[in-house]
């Protein structure tokens, strides 16, 4: 199984929706096209022959401030550093055009990925839930 990259591959929202559904177990349709195409610096897909195997959008300020977003492997494809590549390449676009920050939030049990495999630094920072209760 070799998988391709792309800075700004070519999806269908149907077929992000569903590896996204797959990896946080989160069903339901987006239209993902429109997503990056009005927030995103880009994105990055894998893919493996014509089926989407990796996704990771790459949200931005506009500016100086990058930020990693959804970053997904299909299940046959995770442990082999396909996220790894993933968020790399997502990295080194970034830095191309500009950026010289880029952020990650992620759970508790990513934080070894994140910070071991791809090389971000912890920092201090705040979250506030705008979910009423």
């Amino acid at each position: 199984m070799t998988l391709t990259f792309s800075w700004r591959g070519a999806f269908t929202s149907a077929e992000v929706s569903a590896l996204h559904a797959h990896c946080f177990a989160a069903p339901g349709e987006a239209d993902w096209w429109a997503r990056v195409q009005a927030h995103s610096l880009g994105w990055v897909v894998a893919r493996d022959g014509a089926a989407l195997a990796g996704f990771v959008n790459v949200a931005w300020d506009g500016g100086e401030h990058a930020f990693i977003l959804d970053t997904m492997v299909a299940e046959p494809h995770r442990r082999t550093g396909a996220g790894t590549r993933l968020v790399a390449l997502a990295a080194e676009e970034a830095r191309a055009t500009g950026c010289r920050w880029l952020h990650v939030d992620f759970e508790p049990h990513l934080a070894r990925f994140y910070l071991e495999s791809c090389g971000f630094t912890p920092t201090p920072a705040g979250v506030v839930s705008l979910v009423l209760p």
